[in-house]
């Protein structure tokens, strides 16, 4: 998607949602949102596509319109990997998103970790219950806890491992945490759906979908100005369906 169409649909959502949200700086610091981005780490993730995750979300926080969405939010946002059962891994903590520049900083962040990770299975349940702590952490932090909490989850497989997905997704969405989905189709075609059966949940839920890197890079962008813009109830009706794939 072109950067003009990307800040065009930054506008339309502010406009729809009544007003544009208050700077981090009106608001005593505090989290308007919350996200947590959770990578696949898996076995069936070779070390070249666990870089390609990396490079597309540091690609992703570098685009102009994100990092404006991001900051008007107000967001905090903390990049971890998972893998089978009770492996979520912290990569990056809690981050305040309080300036457009600090999402360039965040992407530095992403460049900078080092390599390597050796996954197992896929279990997706479990990293959504894992994240789902994450928000109760100390740090999350001298904002309190934000009035949204997202989860985003990436993999390029189905839950092989652990706790069923649905079954977690109904326990985390009950604390009205919402999550969010990013299916990688260079192995299962049919994963888009798999993810809105069994992955996403809570108001305004959607996942996405995407083959190659530029397709990665396009749905991140436009999943993280949806996220952050307006709340799901306040989105134009054609922007309210559950998948928006990007193919």
């Amino acid at each position: 998607m072109p950067r003009a169409v990307i800040a065009a649909l930054v506008v339309l959502l502010a406009c729809c949602s009544g007003a544009t949200a208050a700077p981090p700086e009106e608001k005593g610091g505090k989290a308007g949102v919350a996200l947590v981005l959770a990578l696949d780490g898996s076995a069936s993730i070779t070390t070249g596509d666990l870089e390609f995750q990396l490079q597309g979300h540091a690609a992703a926080f570098r685009d102009p319109a994100v990092a404006d969405a991001l900051a008007s939010a107000g967001t905090r946002v903390t990049l971890a990997v998972y893998s089978g059962p009770n492996s979520l891994r912290v990569l990056i903590p809690w981050t305040a998103l309080n300036k457009p520049e600090d999402a360039g900083r965040f992407a530095d962040r992403i460049d900078a970790l080092p390599r390597g990770f050796q996954g197992d299975s896929t279990a997706i349940g479990s990293a959504i219950v894992e994240a789902a702590k994450l928000f109760d952490r100390g740090k999350m932090d001298r904002g309190g806890k934000a009035p949204r909490q997202v989860i985003d989850i990436v993999s390029n497989g189905f839950s092989n491992g652990g706790i069923d997905p649905a079954d977690a997704r109904d326990r985390v969405t009950r604390r009205g945490i919402v999550i969010n989905g990013l299916a990688i189709l260079d192995e299962f075609p049919w994963l888009e759906e798999y993810f809105e059966e069994n992955v996403i949940g809570g108001p305004g839920s959607f996942a996405k979908s995407a083959m190659d890197k530029d397709s990665f890079v396009a749905a991140l962008r436009q999943k993280l100005i949806l996220e952050m813009v307006a709340l799901p109830d306040q989105m134009p009706s054609q922007m309210q369906s559950r998948s928006v794939a990007v193919r």
